[in-house]
């Protein structure tokens, strides 16, 4: 592939819930859940903050940070599963914030938790083709959970927005390869008119997530020649903190090489945002060379692998604050906030 990423952009809003304040209000252990799953606490999206909002936030820093003309995008797509309207796309709106060119290709796609690296996939082969100079890809979501489900517990909020391109003054990091493992594999879903998802329990982790994550990785590194020891790196799609370490141990990854890549214990899992967010990370500490493997995961079900390898660009070409220093800054929020912010409260 002649493509790469040429910058790369995140939004997480400011407030945190901790896992031990849920817990409390439904009369549960929350050191036993929060020590159990890995997760201490979860970005909230604000009242004034929904997915399309933190998706232009985003794919502002991506443009403006890296010095990329919006208006030479040919491609925007944005991916989510928490969308603000049914029917009115979420990228033409990030079009118009970002002042993008009219003659522009647009659309919202939704995969569960891979929407965001499947766009990546299509500016891919836009870029390749020569159809466009650059495609925006965004991974946004304002993840939802029933009160008192376990997905309460880790349904957080954020956006990561890549944008690709292929100058190779402007390349921070070449995609070698990409391939995709998809079957039908109904581990988690919101009917229409439902307010919150419903999952399989159990049943969402070695049929679903371990399969297609182990099949996808497998996959692409028989495809690319590689094996688990050439990639200093590893960002995989974290439903809580403790599956992608676990994804790395059954691949024969040193756990150390997911930590750069692993927020969920910090932000809570931010669905189509998160493998993008946590590639957006590894990039902020990577240096010319480094190889990383970015495998995604969406339920229904599929999954996107990246081979990458880091450019000497990256030296010269950096975000101007970098994801761990955005986790940083934190506001808490108790339980009744939580709720206010997240509409939870039906007269809201």
């Amino acid at each position: 592939m002649e493509s790469g990423i040429v910058a790369y952009g995140v939004q997480i809003p400011k407030r945190r819930i901790k896992v031990e304040e849920i817990a409390r209000v439904w009369e549960k252990n929350g050191k036993h859940i929060s020590k159990a799953i890995n997760v201490q606490e979860k970005a909230v999206a604000a009242f004034d903050e929904d997915s399309c909002t933190l998706a232009v936030e985003a794919a502002r820093k991506a443009i403006l940070d890296f010095n990329i003309d919006a208006k030479k995008l040919g491609a925007i797509y944005v991916g989510s599963e928490s969308k603000p309207y049914a029917v009115k796309p979420t990228a033409s709106i990030v079009a118009a914030a970002l002042g993008a060119n009219t003659r522009l290709m647009a659309a919202d796609l939704e995969f569960a938790c891979k929407a965001g690296t499947a766009g990546i996939q299509m500016c891919l082969g836009l870029v390749n083709s020569s159809m466009i100079e650059y495609g925006l890809s965004i991974g946004s979501d304002t993840a939802q959970g029933r009160p008192n489900d376990a997905l309460e517990f880790t349904a957080g909020s954020g956006a990561g927005a890549i944008i690709v391109g292929n100058k190779k003054d402007e390349i921070i990091a070449q995609i070698n390869h990409t391939v995709s493992f998809t079957t039908d594999t109904p581990d988690f879903w919101r009917r229409p008119h439902a307010e919150f998802p419903e999952h399989g329990g159990r049943f969402t982790g070695e049929p679903a997530y371990f399969k297609h994550i182990i099949s996808a990785a497998k996959l692409l590194m028989q495809e690319a020649g590689t094996n688990a020891d050439d990639y200093n790196y590893a960002v995989f799609h974290q439903p809580n903190g403790k599956f992608p370490l676990n994804a790395a141990k059954i691949l024969g990854i040193d756990p150390k090489k997911v930590e750069q890549g692993l927020l969920t214990p910090y932000i809570g899992n931010t669905y189509s945002g998160a493998t993008m967010i946590g590639l957006c990370s590894v990039l902020d500490k990577a240096e010319p060379g480094d190889r990383i493997l970015a495998v995604s995961f969406g339920s229904g079900a599929g999954s996107d692998a990246f081979d990458i390898t880091v450019t000497k660009n990256i030296i010269k070409r950096k975000a101007k604050k970098a994801v761990f220093d955005m986790i940083k800054e934190k506001e808490y929020v108790d339980y009744a906030l939580y709720i206010k912010h997240r509409r939870k409260i039906k007269s809201l």
